[in-house]
């Protein structure tokens, strides 16, 4: 944990303290001060113009008792119509300007959350659960953007309006501040009660309701079991119990929200009745004209709409903050995580090399074992084994995506753990047997692998995995739609795509886990050439789901309990009459079938 993260759960991702908050603000604003001058100046001039038809009309106040002329009168409310008018645009414009603003640095933000998230090691994030993470991707954006939308436009125009309307009561008559003085204990008081009550009392609203929500889904979902047992009644009696609890928070959260802005008003009341007993003393002592204390009164009644909106979206503004807090440390983690490059791939005649390595899901239930491999260039080596002998996640494991307990794994003699992700996957690309097809067109699907990649060069990549008939059958070549809603791809397409992906990669090393499982004993063929034709010219470590795909490799591992029990060639193996031997003729036999 560096200084910029806050105490936290030892399995939970961390939230990030208030400095690392500032500092990361700052790094999403660089480069954007003209931006946020234009907005301030914006807000400062709208906050002025505001200023201008309570000192119009306490002008007119004192014309009407100096006998002034009815010209001077018309010319005042036209002062106050322009001035209004351009107050109102250039308020608006300001809350465009600012949320703009606001909005763009969410989307970096959001950006980087991303690809921190996206780069957090896989035992990381399941440590923490994939809900924590889920949650900061959605709920705490969200409520962030929520907050630019409502809380920004408050707080931004209630600022300004706050601080150049007690400017102007300055310019009045600098004892006009006393009314502020002996208010602001009172503003103080009422927030600080408020932020003690209220947080705890809408939390518990929002467990209730979401306690009611769960009782009457798992209903409506276990319709028929309701039925069959006759739970209706007593489930009625749940939900109705629950309903009851919604309503008993609710109405407390009403409570204090009357009570709150009860201590509003009576902060207002002390304000209005101290500045009306300031003014009546100064017109009194002839220090000031009725007129000025008539733009005194006005400028305060200005006050109450601008302290109203910024005391009540203190609350949201607190529920941002935190939420903003739990995405930097997300970020935060990543970048404690995160270790310079290594430098390109410099040649494709690289060495894949495990020592010692061992691992486990937890330390007292080791999946793997001391285990050595080496992985000679253009080398093809399959990995065989039972189910559960730890083929999976030894693939995971040399391809960087989780971490050793203890060993080391070294690429052309670099330690795998001092690169950097997207370093690693240059030189080591792992293929599942579970494929994602991306939503969208099947260009930006390939392009994940190669963004630079042209047509000529994705439609190359696709024919050289043997995907070429099917994809001459698309209804829009490259530009179709593929993933939800769109073509669909059979599985074995999709391996196909997978493959076509590692071609435009071009890692000097490939990992292939079961990547031709799903494609079916009709498809297993044309899939098996798929993944030759792919790993053409690299070095290949291919956890073999069928032994007849391993028979071809250069060399066989034999893995059983987390150990690599058997290693040699498929006919020494079989000379050897051994386990492999064994699974050979097993799977012999089942492919015979019954004699």
């Amino acid at each position: 944990m560096t200084a910029a993260m806050a105490p936290t759960q030892p399995d939970k991702l961390p939230i990030a303290d208030a400095r690392a908050v500032r500092a990361e603000i700052a790094r999403t604003l660089r480069g954007q001060g003209a931006r946020l001058l234009g907005v301030v100046a914006t807000m400062v001039v709208g906050a002025a113009l505001g200023l201008v038809a309570p000192w119009a009309l306490g002008r007119m106040v004192d014309t009407v008792i100096g006998d002034g002329s009815a010209q001077q009168i018309w010319q005042l409310g036209l002062v106050m119509v322009g001035a209004a008018v351009a107050f109102a645009a250039f308020t608006a414009l300001g809350v465009v300007l600012s949320s703009r603003l606001f909005e763009t640095a969410l989307a970096h933000l959001r950006e980087r959350m991303f690809s921190t998230s996206v780069g957090l090691p896989l035992e990381r994030v399941e440590r923490a659960g994939s809900g924590d993470l889920i949650s900061r991707a959605t709920d705490d954006v969200d409520e962030v953007s929520s907050a630019i939308n409502t809380v920004v436009p408050a707080v931004s125009t209630s600022l300004f309006t706050i601080v150049l309307t007690a400017v102007g009561l300055t310019a009045l008559d600098w004892r006009f501040l006393g009314a502020i003085v002996l208010v602001l204990p009172v503003y103080a008081l009422a927030v600080r009660w408020y932020l003690r009550n209220a947080p705890g009392i809408y939390a518990s609203e929002r467990a209730a309701m979401g306690m009611r929500a769960q009782q009457v889904l798992g209903s409506v979902r276990g319709l028929r079991t309701v039925h069959e047992y006759h739970l209706a009644p007593t489930l009625a009696h749940r939900i109705g119990t629950h309903s009851w609890e919604v309503v008993r928070w609710t109405m407390r959260a009403r409570i204090v929200q009357n009570r709150f802005y009860g201590r509003l008003n009576t902060a207002q009341f002390i304000a209005m009745a101290s500045l009306l007993v300031i003014g009546y003393f100064l017109v009194g002592a002839e220090a000031l004209t009725v007129g000025a204390t008539t733009t005194a009164m006005l400028f305060f009644l200005r006050l109450f709409e601008p302290i109203d909106e910024l005391l009540l979206v203190v609350d949201e503004l607190q529920s941002a903050l935190a939420s903003l807090t739990r995405i930097v440390g997300v970020i935060e983690t990543g970048a404690v995580g995160a270790v310079g490059a290594v430098g390109a791939v410099t040649t494709r005649k690289a060495v894949l090399e495990a020592t010692d390595i061992t691992f486990g899901y937890s330390r007292t239930r080791p999946v793997l074992r001391k285990i050595d491999l080496r992985l000679e260039p253009g080398e093809k080596v399959a990995l065989v084994g039972t189910s559960g002998a730890g083929k999976t996640t030894l693939a995971a494991v040399l391809a960087g995506v989780r971490t050793p307990n203890g060993g080391r794994i070294e690429f052309d003699g670099v330690d795998l753990a001092a690169m950097s992700d997207a370093e690693r996957a240059k030189r080591i690309t792992l293929v599942t047997q579970e494929v994602h097809v991306f939503t969208g067109t099947l260009r930006s699907d390939l392009a994940l692998a190669d963004p630079g990649a042209d047509d000529a060069t994705m439609e190359a990549a696709l024919r050289t995995v043997l995907a070429g008939d099917w994809f001459d059958l698309l209804p829009a070549g490259l530009d179709t739609q593929v993933g939800d809603a769109g073509h669909p791809l059979t599985p074995m397409q999709a391996q196909q795509l997978a493959l076509a992906r590692l071609v435009l990669v071009d890692p000097p090393v490939a990992i292939l886990d079961e990547a031709t499982a799903d494609a079916g004993s009709a498809g297993a063929s044309l899939l098996e050439r798929s993944a030759e034709a792919a790993l053409a010219g690299r070095s290949a470590l291919v956890v073999a789901h069928r032994l007849g795909q391993a028979r071809h490799a250069d060399r066989i591992l034999l893995m059983d309990c987390g150990v690599i029990v058997e290693a040699g060639s498929h006919e020494a193996l079989i000379a050897r009459d051994g386990r492999y031997a064994e699974l050979w003729e097993a799977w012999s036999r089942h492919r015979r079938g019954p004699a």
